[in-house]
């Protein structure tokens, strides 16, 4: 959860042949000759077309992969909260840091394996608010070109239901599981920010994920938010420090409930953790590709 409780621990080219009739018609004998030589012609520039069609649309695609110099792009993956803040208590006594380090490790490896090799893995020991704060300014030093910032959620403790867990009191909330984007409209790059958000979601969508939306609901008191994409799961947040102070186009993902305890599960696996690095992957790289294009439309709004 963002909210920190205390605890220990990703032309066709349509080609028209055009066959010229012969000036005289082709004597009977012929005709079924000529008919065969046609449907071979034809057969042919079939083949032919279908061959061009193929040769344009992978130049097309390199021409997109080339627009993204993957080993200068710089994407830090922000591990959330911290060993002694660590965030949220899991349904089962689990801190929130333990799952958002495992998995920022693996988003992290997942890039470097896509071949993004300045991927950084961002940890501090500094507490809020100064922390947060000094996650920003890092990422600034660092000229990144996209800022990911990893956590997992939880629910407002009102809405938090009491447990007996291996002899152990704890508390969950079964209501709300799904994955959550949140981006800040102050953010330096908000264009950028929307963009990756949806590129994200979209992802995440794919493999089988949902969004959680109960974020737009009033039971959620001042941690209710704005839904800008309803598609993607994207919500608005403003006041969060390391979205509203970085330069670079920046997101939150809560990757997933660990106070829901079928997800909390779930959010525990590698499996869960594989396909949430391979969307995030996915998505970074589809926002590589598009950042020329995005470039060049702000160039132009400009200009007017």
């Amino acid at each position: 959860m963002i909210a920190l409780r205390q605890t220990a621990l990703g032309l066709g080219v349509v080609l028209s042949m055009v066959f010229l009739a012969a000036e005289r018609q082709p004597a009977r004998g012929q005709e079924f000759s000529t008919k065969a030589e046609f449907s071979t012609k034809a057969e042919s520039s079939t083949k032919a077309e279908q061959s061009v069609k193929e040769t344009t649309q992978a130049k097309a695609t390199s021409a997109l992969s080339d627009a993204c110099a993957r080993a200068n792009f710089r994407v830090v993956v922000d591990v959330g909260h911290t060993v002694d803040v660590p965030g949220a208590m899991s349904a089962r006594g689990i801190p929130e840091y333990a799952f958002n380090l495992e998995l920022a490790k693996d988003v992290k490896q997942a890039l470097l394996d896509a071949g993004f090799s300045q991927t950084v893995l961002l940890i501090t020991a500094t507490a809020p608010w100064a922390g947060l704060v000094e996650r920003a300014a890092r990422a600034n030093r660092m000229r990144a070109n996209l800022f990911i910032s990893i956590h997992h959620d939880s629910v407002p403790d009102n809405l938090l239901k009491t447990w007996d867990y291996d002899g152990q009191e704890d508390h969950f909330n079964d209501d709300y599981p799904g994955y959550a984007i949140f981006m800040s409209n102050d953010n330096g790059d908000r264009a950028g920010s929307l963009l990756f958000g949806a590129f994200l979601g979209k992802e995440l969508e794919s493999r089988g994920l949902h969004y959680t939306p109960h974020y737009t609901l009033a039971l959620m008191g001042h941690r209710r938010r704005v839904l800008v994409d309803a598609k993607a799961g994207v919500y608005r947040y403003d006041q969060l420090i390391v979205l509203r102070d970085t330069k670079m186009a920046a997101v939150l993902l809560e990757a997933g409930s660990i106070v829901n305890r079928p997800e909390e599960l779930e959010l525990g696996t590698e499996k869960r953790r594989a396909l949430t690095s391979a969307a995030v992957a996915a998505a970074v790289a589809d926002f590589c590709t598009a950042r020329p294009q995005l470039s060049g439309a702000r160039a132009a709004a400009s200009a007017r």
